[in-house]
């Protein structure tokens, strides 16, 4: 969690130095857009996990769905 809170706050420095450098804003102009990057960078891995956990998820229960239909239909044959 911390090496997530350095990695954000770095990134969001270096937004503000190149904001700064580059689009020449004032301080108070760029402070949004680094703030909204910054709340980004800290959630997206939070999104990226809950995604493929359900992904994951969505596949065992289908594997599982597959088993049963394969036994009921072995069933039914024999």
């Amino acid at each position: 969690m911390i090496q997530r809170a350095i990695g954000v706050t770095i990134g969001a420095i270096v937004t503000l130095v190149l904001l700064f450098t580059m689009a020449d804003l004032a301080f108070d102009t760029a402070l949004a857009p680094v703030a909204i990057g910054a709340v980004a960078a800290w959630a997206w891995p939070v999104v990226i996990a809950f995604w493929l956990g359900r992904r994951v998820k969505q596949r065992r229960e289908d594997k599982i769905q597959n088993e049963v239909e394969r036994q009921v239909n072995e069933q039914n044959r024999g």
